[in-house]
């Protein structure tokens, strides 16, 4: 992730350090709750928003500290459901083997569509950043790119109604 390294650096500066105002709690909550897709996709950025509702969370640092941490937890939820599905799309592959069945591989299939999706979201955000003409809302606007897209994604790859 091209800038994640400065988004690190930020939030280790002692302003950041001292109650950090970010909970994973929020959007947790909302999930537990949500009874369809689009419920579960207005999820996504409740955490960061209360965080950035705070004072500390309310300059462009804190923004980005705050839609930084909601975007890790997006992007372990994300990196888990895939996990899943990888195991249940080689599961498939080798039933499909034993039975003798000549049928495209799902364990390449996801493989190829996650390495297309990252290269979509780099894309995606870079051109985000680009709106901002090198300010210093750049930042957490790439962040916030991330993280909408991510929490999507991980959505995309729990759904199990296949």
């Amino acid at each position: 992730m091209r800038g994640f390294g400065v988004i690190a650096a930020l939030l280790a500066s002692p302003v950041l350090a001292q109650d950090w105002p970010y909970s994973d709690v929020q959007t947790l909550q909302c999930l537990q709750y949500a009874a369809d897709p689009d419920a579960q996709t207005a999820c996504i950025g409740l955490s960061s928003s209360a965080c950035m509702n705070t004072e500390l969370g309310g300059t462009t640092v804190g923004m980005g500290g705050c839609l930084d941490a909601e975007w890790q937890l997006w992007d372990r939820m994300l990196n888990q459901n895939y996990q899943l599905r990888m195991a249940e799309a080689k599961q498939i592959d080798a039933e499909m083997r034993v039975i003798g069945a000549t049928v495209p591989s799902q364990a390449s299939a996801l493989r190829a569509m996650q390495r297309a999706w990252i290269t979509f979201r780099d894309a995606s955000c870079d051109y985000e950043r680009s709106k901002w003409g090198g300010g210093t809302g750049g930042g957490p606007a790439t962040v916030a790119c991330w993280l909408e897209l991510t929490g999507q994604q991980a959505l995309a790859l729990a759904a199990t109604d296949r």
